[in-house]
């Protein structure tokens, strides 16, 4: 018997893990994270949306201490960084703010997801989208700086298998770029950067979206 796509679970079963896949088009308020996971890589969907209120920060989807910090950190940045940002200065006074990470079954958690959630939240509050095929991962500072994580061949062999092509690292990690295999890194563009304002230019559509 030949084994096909088609017939393969007849032979090793239904499939254990689901990964995740490339938005289909450019969104508001979605930005696509890259995370390291217990089975490998995974993508990470962050939403963000708005409603009227009085600047209340709702965090969805069994996130761990360490991401809820970031979430924290990273709205405290957009809300310094506002007018800069071009953001209305006082929309903490006007909106709550909800921020999802879906599959709720899947504990999540690590300092690697700040630039994802600063980037969703910058995208909701401007109206501006995200380049789907933009996937992302680093810590962000109350500054803005972007500090470099671990498990950057697992992450991005992730998000090649979701289909994305443009990737952001923490400038601190370019040293690991050469254990992705050569197959891979020829396919993707990596960008890498220091500040999270080079995030912005890269992921948001209608920015300048220059190779650094």
């Amino acid at each position: 018997m030949i084994v096909s796509e088609k017939n393969i679970e007849d032979f090793l079963g239904k499939k254990l893990f689901r990964y995740g896949q490339a938005e289909l088009e450019d969104q508001v308020g979605v930005a696509t994270g890259l995370a390291y996971t217990t089975v490998g890589g995974d993508t990470l969907q962050i939403e963000v949306s708005l409603s009227p209120g009085k600047g209340k920060l709702v965090l969805t989807g069994k996130l761990g201490d360490v991401m809820k910090e970031s979430a924290q950190t990273a709205f405290s940045y957009v809300r310094s960084k506002a007018v800069e940002l071009g953001i209305e200065e006082n929309f903490y006074e006007k909106y709550d703010i909800h921020i999802h990470v879906p599959e709720g079954a899947v504990p999540k958690d690590g300092p690697s997801a700040g630039i994802t959630i600063t980037t969703a939240l910058v995208s909701a509050l401007s109206g501006k989208a995200i380049r789907r095929e933009v996937g992302m991962t680093g810590e962000v500072t109350l500054r803005g700086r972007v500090l470099p994580i671990g498990g950057v061949k697992e992450k991005t062999l992730s998000a090649h298998r979701a289909g994305l092509r443009t990737i952001i690292l923490p400038k601190d990690n370019e040293k690991d770029i050469d254990d992705i295999p050569k197959s891979v890194r020829e396919e993707l563009s990596f960008h890498l950067v220091s500040h999270v304002d080079e995030v912005l230019d890269i992921a948001l559509v209608g920015e300048s979206n220059e190779s650094k």
